[in-house]
């Protein structure tokens, strides 16, 4: 089989609507089974069913152009001379590595599915984040279930975005991942993609692997920049320990070329639909190796994590008089960070199961989560609480200014710009005193807030300690 140039892309999820807006001779349809959604990218008014800076330019260049949206997933599939498999994989609820592993229904499915009604032969694109190997089980699915004449050459493609930017991201990569068999198909189909890339991406960004080396390479980038957060947040306890200042800390840090600024921000932990999940992923691999050292390891990351929001919900307690209960909490963010929508392991999610636990008043806001998706959220995190119970302690605000009206103290939980813009003058004045505000992504001016009148406790910052106290 020849692969030839790829002129048709089937693909699920908005990302490649950035190899429409680059590649203006590669039809590219996206596809998804939700009407709704398809609706959505379809309005006439762009109202698009997902947030993302940059997105919205894209899709309006290149809708009806190049870029379509269809629930025919089947009529797609069979046009394409390439398919992006981008699929969710959670982390398992049940059954064996329940907690641990990746859930791979999602890939298994659309990978059936692509076999079943395929009748030529096609590029599958590996896009989703999945345990190392797992091309090898798509493979498989994919020989057992093909038509006579049909083949599939596997390849695995990881994204390396970050959501609020990963439309720049796209149009700017560091770098693209390409992994295929080391055969002469593989390398054939490798190339093509190669090719789709290079239209706006340089070829030196542009690395060919191995297939298993492209999987693992993507966990283990997940993994290192957690881990990265992780030891910052450790590092900030130290800071509030001692009197340091966990910004002070990070930026001489930061200065050392060999471990450079980025990921280096100290907050109430990580969030996201990747870092956990892969980095759980890589612990259950471990463990499946037969590596209880390896798994200890990575398993630390997430502990750490989970440890930097209990120590924070800790602080707030302690603050205000050692106790919340029926005192009105004003939580300002509820996605996992700023620029996005999604709240998934959000530490937002955590903080405000932690303050209902308390017997606490809750009042959220965030600009861009749906209220919907906040009931959600707080349903799966506390599924001994119903609804109806949630709120009696929960209620969402219709802006930041609101949210803090009678409250003793407001929580920035999302690092979002317009919680640093606020009237916090304002803020102040509609809030009981003594008003407290216990910043958790390092965003506010302490200074100027503590001159208006808050007590105000950031995360990493410590009381200097007196001299000739001993520590």
């Amino acid at each position: 089989m020849s692969t030839g140039k790829v002129s048709k892309i089937c693909c699920r999820g908005p990302t490649c609507s950035v190899i429409a807006l680059k590649c203006p001779h590669i039809k590219v349809t996206i596809v998804d089974l939700n009407q709704a959604r398809i609706d959505a990218w379809n309005s006439s008014d762009y109202n698009l069913p997902i947030y993302e800076p940059g997105l919205e330019r894209v899709v309006r260049e290149t809708r009806g152009r190049n870029l379509f949206f269809s629930t025919d997933v089947d009529g797609a599939i069979q046009e394409a001379d390439l398919i992006f498999v981008s699929v969710n994989t959670p982390t398992k609820k049940s059954g064996v590595g329940a907690g641990y592993a990746a859930d791979l229904n999602y890939v298994e499915k659309a990978t059936r599915r692509i076999a079943q009604t395929a009748t030529m032969s096609k590029i599958v694109v590996e896009k989703s984040t999945v345990p190392c190997r797992t091309a090898e089980s798509m493979r498989t699915i994919l020989e057992a279930n093909s038509k006579p004449n049909t083949h599939f050459s596997i390849l695995s493609n990881p994204e390396f975005l970050a959501e609020g930017t990963a439309v720049e991201d796209l149009l700017n990569p560091d770098r693209v991942l390409i992994g295929s068999l080391q055969t002469p198909l593989g390398k054939e189909a490798c190339e093509a993609l190669c090719e789709v890339y290079a239209n706006w991406v340089p070829r030196d960004r542009i690395l060919t692997v191995g297939l298993w080396s492209s999987e693992l390479s993507k966990l283990a980038a997940n993994a290192m920049l957690a881990q990265r957060i992780s030891s910052i947040n450790a590092l900030s306890a130290i800071c509030e320990a001692t009197g340091a200042n966990i910004d002070e800390v990070a930026h001489a840090i930061g200065k050392d070329s060999r471990i450079g600024p980025k990921f280096l921000r100290a907050s109430v932990g990580f969030g996201g639909s990747c870092f956990q999940k892969d980095i759980l992923n890589l612990v259950y691999l471990s463990e499946s190796l037969h590596l209880p050292e390896v798994a200890a390891y990575w398993r630390q990351v997430v502990e750490m994590n989970e440890y930097q929001k209990r120590r924070f919900t800790r602080r707030v307690v302690d603050t205000l008089f050692k106790t919340i209960t029926g005192k009105r909490i004003a939580i300002l963010g509820f996605a996992f960070k700023a620029d996005t929508g999604d709240t998934r392991e959000s530490a937002a999610i955590t903080l405000v199961k932690h303050f209902m636990d308390e017997r606490a008043l809750i009042t959220i806001y965030d600009p861009q989560v749906e209220h919907e998706q906040i009931w959600m959220d707080l349903i799966e995190v506390a599924p001994t609480y119903s609804l109806h119970q949630i709120k009696k302690q929960v209620s969402i605000a219709p802006s930041a200014l609101e949210a803090c009206i009678e409250a003793e103290a407001v929580i920035i939980a999302t690092e979002w710009k317009e919680f640093a813009l606020l009237d916090w003058q304002s803020v102040y004045e509609h809030m009981l005193k003594p008003a407290f505000v216990f910043d958790g992504r390092l965003l506010l001016d302490q200074a100027k807030l503590t001159r208006i009148g808050f007590k105000v406790s950031t995360i990493g910052r410590g009381a200097e300690i007196p001299e000739g106290i001993m520590v």
